[in-house]
């Protein structure tokens, strides 16, 4: 966002921009390298010499962009993705509330940047997303839900183009509430019956969006409209049950459910994200397909990152990545002793390696122990 340029992707043909680049907080850029001079289709008339896209505002797609990366790597980018996504959603959302159509074919290129930064990374910006304000939850919440379905397509080993679909109905599953009175939306208290059933509306009216949009797959248009049903048919809008639910919808509703309850919104504060899990292990009999649920729960861990753990040793630390080993031994950020009642020197410790005796035995509460800092430690 810090450069002195008006737009992320534009063509180089004067030096002093690439002296204005050298000079600004530019780290990198991404060449596109079948423009340019040198390029045989490109002689035959003037053009371009190369196309440059600032790092800051935009990832370019290719090999180098899909390589696996370390959380503290990915947790910039990431931030970057979601201030990006957070706009297009409230301009999406904007359009929306004004009449106008909505085409899902222009979130494509949003949906592949959150693609990519989910296999570079799963946990950098579905954690990321999570900490979303109570007045950003609208917004943001739809942003979380497409990188928890594009995670979970991959657990699911589904192929890339069903992963993008998922992604895509991710982004759009809440569409509809673009039409939800805003005084009912952002109630700060509990909703009556009647406020309710205006709010159970939000995928029907989606839907209809979507279908005026005239853009948008089955895949996308299914999860938007089922998102709320349940395995035991006591969801909405259609009370479908089992079978009658397809693949996509299942999994549209156990990302939206765990992005809901670990988000702060106007009236609760979200849940601890290992708490999160327990409480869904609770419903999952009669809310959630048991072989989808099983899968979300290995591509965000038992312990998902910003979970606050105690050690076999009487130490607090808080979850910072998932390891491929185990899903009961993350890497985690000691930071508190409770045994003191004091902080200490924060220290990563991979539960996984096989000289670690430290294991976690159980999930705290923040509260408890009167830490208020818990997404800083992890997320610095």
């Amino acid at each position: 966002m810090e450069h002195p340029f008006w737009r992320s992707k534009f063509t180089l043909t004067d030096t002093e921009d690439i002296r204005r680049i050298c000079d600004s907080g530019i780290t990198e850029v991404w060449i596109d390298v079948a423009k340019g001079l040198d390029i045989p289709s490109a002689k035959e008339e003037p053009g371009p010499s190369v196309t440059a896209v600032l790092m800051h505002t935009e990832i370019a797609p290719g090999i180098d962009a899909l390589k696996p990366a370390s959380m503290s790597e990915e947790l910039q980018r990431a931030a970057m993705i979601c201030a990006k996504a957070k706009k297009a959603v409230v301009s999406m959302f904007r359009e929306v509330r004004m009449g106008k159509a909505i085409s899902a074919e222009d979130a494509g290129e949003l949906v592949e940047e959150i693609s990519s930064s989910v296999i570079r990374n799963p946990g950098a910006l579905i954690s990321l997303a999570r900490l979303k304000t109570a007045d950003d939850y609208t917004y943001m919440h739809s942003v979380a839900v497409c990188a928890l379905m594009v995670s979970l397509a991959r657990q699911l080993d589904l192929d890339e183009t069903s992963v993008r679909e998922a992604g895509m109905a991710g982004l759009m599953h809440d569409l509809g509430k673009a039409l939800m009175p805003m005084e009912v939306l952002n109630k700060p208290g509990r909703l009556t019956d009647d406020e309710f059933r205006i709010i159970k509306s939000h995928p029907v009216e989606g839907h209809r969006l979507l279908i005026e949009g005239n853009t948008a797959s089955d895949i996308v248009l299914d999860v938007c409209l089922h998102h709320h049903e349940k395995i035991d048919g006591s969801g909405y809008p259609d009370r479908l049950s089992s079978d009658e639910i397809s693949l996509f919808a299942k999994m549209g509703a156990v990302c939206d459910v765990y992005d809901a309850i670990t988000s702060n919104r106007p009236y609760k504060a979200g849940w601890d994200p290992a708490e999160s899990i327990r409480k869904m292990t609770e419903w999952s009999k009669g809310h959630f397909d048991e072989h989808v649920f099983q899968a979300f729960i290995k591509s965000i861990g038992i312990y998902p990152v910003g979970s606050l753990v105690k050690l076999a040793s009487g130490r607090l630390a808080v979850v910072v990545e998932q390891s491929e080993k185990s899903l009961l031994a993350p890497r985690v950020k000691v930071f508190f002793s409770t045994k003191s009642q004091t902080y200490i020197v924060p220290e990563l410790v991979d539960l996984s390696r096989p000289s670690i005796t430290e294991k976690i035995v159980s999930r705290e509460d923040a509260a408890k122990w009167g830490i208020t800092n818990l997404d800083e430690l992890w997320a610095t």
